[in-house]
Order: C-alpha cells, then structure tokens, then sequence
C-alpha cells in the first residue's frame, strides 16, 4: 500500500498544471493550480488505482477455468506435487516482476517530478517567451500549459518562425528538452502502470491455482482426522512449555509419532546415502514422487532457493536491535506472497510459537532444521515430507510478527529464515543460490 500512495500522491503531481496561461504578461505571477485542478487530479490517480488494485481479482470465468484445470490432474501424490512445484516457480517469478514493475514505477514518478518542479521553478520564462513573441505582433501562441504536448508544440512552433529573440534561444532550448522529457515520463508511466495491472492480474491467477492444488492435495492425506487431531494438540502443548526452539524441536522429535518416524526415516535416508553413494539420489532428483531428500543437505551449498522473494533486512550475526545477535535471516516479503520449502525434508512442527507468529519447522536430514517464521497461515502439516520449491505457506497482507526491531518497525509482511545444525543456530547465507535481481 505504501507503494500506491506514493503512485497516487505523485501522479497528481506530475500531471498538475505546472504553468501559467499565454495569455498572461511576464509581469503578472503566475498563477499556482486551484484547489479543483489538483481535487482533479487526485481523482484521477485515484481512479487508476482503483484500476491496478481491480487487476488482483479474478473474474468468475477464470476461476472457474482453473477449478477445472485442476480438477484434470490425476489425483496421486507425483501428479500434484509437479503441479505445485510448477505453480510456485510461476508465482515467485510474477511476484518478482511486480516489485520491478513497482520500483520503476516510483523511479518514473520522481524523475517527473524533477522535470516538473524545474519546469514549474522557470514558468516566468516561459511566459515571458510568450509575451515577448506578442509584442513583435505574431499570432498569439495556443493556451498552452494544460498538457506537457501543447506547451512543447507551441515552443517548437517559436523556434521554426525564429521569433525567439537570440537572447532567449538557450533557455528555450532548455525549455523545450524538459518539455520534450516529462512527455516521455508520461508514457513510461502510463505503459509501465498496464503492464503493472496484467502482472498483477496473473499472480493473482497462479495464486488461486495454488490454492486449489493444495486443497487438493491434503485431500490425500492418510491419515484419519482423529489422529491429525491428536498430533497437532499435542504439538501445541508441546510449544507452550517450551522456551526455545531448541527445546520445541527436542521435545516434538521425541514425542510425537509422526515427527518420531519422519527423524528416522531422515537418519536412515542418510545411513543409506553413505552405503550406496550419490548415484541413487542423482536418479531419483527428477522425481517428484520421492518420499526422501534427492541430495544430502550440506551438497546444497549455494543450491538453494529462499522461500520468498524480497529484500533482506536483517542478516545473520546483525544487531537484532533488542540487545542480542540475529540467529538468522529477515526479508521484507511481498503481501500475499507464497513461501515454499528451499530444500527437501519432514515437518517437525507446523503451528503458532511465542513471537515467532506461525511457525514451520523443516527436519532437511543430517542433523540439519530449517525454521520459517511470521507467516499468516501454514498449508502442511507434521510428519508430512515436502519437496524443494514446493508451496508450504504464505505471508499475509500486513506485518503479522517479528524477532528483530528491523522487522517490528516494518509495515510490509516479513519472513524470518534459520538454519540450525545439531540445535544450534547457523549462517544460511551460504546455502542460497545467486539470484543477480537485487532484491534478495
């Protein structure tokens, strides 16, 4: 939202009238915009807000097309999973495009802005231009100084009639270039505001079709409602009690039946891994039928994807900004965005934990944990094995929790991201693949 103020506070101010009328003499002020030109323009901006804002919803003949897409998937395990993975790639890639699309559009609106404050600073000058073209007895010039377009039309004309007396010739040089400027600041912003609208119109797609797969999927799930039920009681008892993540993590590992069975089969997995060598995870890679981890954990180094898109705010080892050291990453995610598993492994807990708002906890193998903080809701379950890329929850639209002061004084939503090894808390700096976009 911050972003859309900022558009529509500079929209206004970039199509204000910005000069004075022709008609008027260089020793007359020139007049600022009434109080209704720029009620006016706010109107406007406002409006073509309105208009990104509509892009997020999905007519009824979409959503009906992408029930019944999904609803043509075979219903197994491998079908749904490769569904997901690709739906997430999708989603991250058209979210990623909407924060660019967002940046340039502040950037355009501050460069006009420039452009216009200069044009604004010298409309004495032009007005002068005017009067002086007046008295040497030549056409008056049109009413210019409604649209950049006409202001540039009539200059030029000046120019082509070599009215401007030589004195004059420079500045309205200068005139012309800044005109000639705000009118391509003008429809870079008006072309880059469309493609923001079509960006956002396919998010909001690639996001409905997440959330039916994932509806989907849990419909898989073998295990009774009474058993589910039992678990996630226990789990949070668990939690209640605990007062570190360490502690949560020991404690569910070694109490509830599902986590129990996802650790052992993680120490198995690896057990196997060392007989029969990297052959057997290369083949199965590809396979999104897998019930274990393709590659050892501590081979991903530089491999991984993070969960979401966005800036990071606080890194490993920073200033938490409560008198401690940040035991993981912070990044400011975009609202409503998904996050998804960056690597391979079993939940070991899916649920609310103290400050940490909903928490997801990863059993990656090799004594490995990934921890995923502050997100508004949670889309699997304990004991469930997740693959690398796919979907396991979303950020919502405003700030919901943070471990770090960066985080609490943010108003976007933010992603709190730890690694940990045999219980204690590591860089994952090392572990993430180089995206080169900047924003992360």
């Amino acid at each position: 939202m911050r972003l859309f103020l900022h558009l529509m506070i500079s929209g206004a101010l970039v199509f204000a009238p910005v000069f004075v009328r022709a008609q008027e003499t260089p020793q007359q002020d020139a007049k600022p915009a009434s109080g209704q030109d720029l009620s006016n323009s706010l109107e406007r901006s406002a409006t073509e807000l309105a208009d990104v804002l509509r892009a997020r919803q999905l007519s009824r003949e979409k959503a009906q097309q992408l029930a019944a897409e999904v609803a043509g998937i075979r219903k197994d395990r491998a079908s749904l999973n490769t569904a997901l993975i690709q739906a997430a790639k999708t989603e991250r890639k058209l979210s990623r495009d909407v924060m660019e699309l967002e940046d340039s559009l502040v950037a355009t609106a501050r460069e006009a802005d420039a452009v216009r404050l200069s044009l604004s600073e010298r409309r004495a000058l032009l007005a002068e231009v005017l009067a002086a073209l007046q008295r040497m007895g030549l056409n008056p010039p049109p009413a210019i100084l409604v649209t950049p377009e006409d202001a540039l039309s009539s200059v030029r004309s000046s120019i082509l009639l070599s009215a401007v007396v030589p004195g004059m010739r420079e500045e309205t040089r200068v005139l012309i270039a800044d005109l000639t400027e705000l009118r391509r600041l003008t429809e870079t912003y008006r072309s880059e505001r469309e493609s923001l609208r079509e960006t956002m119109a396919e998010q909001k797609a690639e996001q409905t079709r997440l959330s039916l797969l994932l509806e989907e999927k849990k419909s898989l799930e073998t295990r009774t409602a009474k058993e589910l039920a039992f678990e996630q009681a226990r789990a949070a008892e668990l939690a209640a009690k605990a007062e570190t993540l360490q502690e949560l993590i020991a404690s569910i590992e070694r109490e509830i039946l599902s986590v129990q069975e996802a650790a052992e089969e993680a120490r198995a997995e690896a057990e196997r891994r060392l007989e029969e060598g990297r052959k057997r995870a290369e083949n199965q890679a590809d396979s999104t039928a897998r019930i274990s981890p393709a590659y050892a954990f501590s081979d991903l180094r530089g491999k991984l994807a993070k969960p979401t898109t966005g800036r990071i705010i606080t890194a490993f080892g920073d200033d938490d900004g409560y008198g401690a050291t940040a035991q993981g990453e912070t990044i400011e995610a975009m609202p409503g965005a998904y996050v998804t598993a960056p690597a391979d492994g079993w939940v070991v807990y899916a649920g609310p934990f103290r400050s940490y708002g909903q928490l997801l906890i990863l059993n990656v193998g090799e004594d490995y944990h990934v921890v995923l903080a502050g997100m508004e809701r949670i889309d699997v379950r304990q004991g469930q094995f997740v693959l690398a890329g796919e979907p396991v929850g979303g950020v919502g639209r405003i700030h919901l929790a943070s471990v770090s002061a960066a985080a609490a004084a943010n108003d976007n939503p933010t992603l709190y991201i730890e690694f940990r090894k045999n219980g204690n808390p590591i860089d994952p700096s090392p572990w993430w693949e180089r995206s080169g976009t900047g924003r992360t």
